[in-house]
């Protein structure tokens, strides 16, 4: 269950309402209006929210739960993009540029969902300059979150990646009123992440030694958000007081083992003397 930054739960569509920045500026006529036409469905896990490839008819909210945003190619490899969690707001893209969608969204836990009717969203469109302008900032802050993917999984070792990624799901505008205790099993972080369940939890580990989190039972306690943005800084290097990463140190293993592997195969063999030379 969602917990708001007041300690409520988040549960109904009128919570989720109240809690988006975008229905601040409408009218308790519009708000009223969006509600009445919004859908709400209770999804189980590991369930489709939306599929690749059929028309796109809603923009979807989260009202409690947690999504991932994935995709599949034809030998079965599959990739995930985000998550979104409760508050979340997602598929506008797709509803101003494409008739069909271009990815996967599924469950990683039973979820509540709003279906808001492209029509309802049209009409928002047409009648609030202020539901425009803050389109415009979601869809940038989307398209940031995004760089900062390809940025960390290309730069960043597998720590640093999981503590973005925690990160990124307290975005205060993709995610407001979020609170800083967030029920997020060891698995969904690796769902989430791309990386092991048996790696998260060495990650978390990590996290938690330098002051960033605390780590509870399917629950992670946010200390420090800042420094999960930026883990880790020069100064956080030298006080994780961690062992060498174990990618990190397989390697080193492989390279000893190659090197002493070379060095046996050149060393020559004493020849036998001759009977002549005895």
């Amino acid at each position: 269950m969602c917990l708001l930054a007041d300690n409520s739960a988040m549960e109904t569509l009128p919570q989720l309402l109240h809690a988006s920045l975008w229905t601040r500026s409408l009218t308790a006529g519009q708000v009223a209006r969006v509600e009445a036409e919004t859908v709400v469905r209770t999804l189980p896990l590991g369930v489709p929210v939306c599929r690749k490839g059929e028309p796109v008819e809603h923009w979807i909210g989260i009202i409690d739960g947690l999504v991932k945003m994935t995709s599949m190619n034809s030998a079965g490899k599959t990739t995930t993009f985000l998550g979104v969690t409760s508050g979340g707001w997602f598929g506008e893209g797709s509803l101003l540029k494409d008739r069909h969608r271009k990815y996967d969204v599924v469950t990683l836990r039973e979820s509540r969902v709003a279906y808001m009717p492209r029509a309802t969203f049209e009409w928002l469109l047409d009648t609030s300059i202020e539901f425009n302008r803050f389109l415009l900032l979601q869809l940038n802050e989307r398209l940031g979150q995004f760089i900062g993917m390809v940025e960390n999984e290309r730069l960043l070792e597998t720590d640093a990646r999981v503590a973005r990624s925690l990160a990124s799901l307290f975005n205060p505008l993709l995610y407001p009123e979020q609170a800083t205790d967030v029920q997020l099993s060891q698995e969904e972080v690796g769902y989430l992440t791309g990386v092991s369940r048996q790696r998260v939890n060495q990650s978390l580990q990590v996290l938690e030694r330098a002051g960033l989190i605390r780590v509870e039972y399917g629950r992670l306690r946010i200390l420090d958000l800042d420094g999960l943005r930026c883990f880790p800084e020069p100064s956080q290097a030298g006080m994780l007081g961690r062992a060498t990463p174990p990618e990190t140190a397989i390697a080193a293993e492989r390279a000893r083992s190659a090197s002493s592997h070379s060095a046996r195969s050149g060393v020559a063999r004493p020849r036998k003397r001759s009977e002549s030379s005895r």
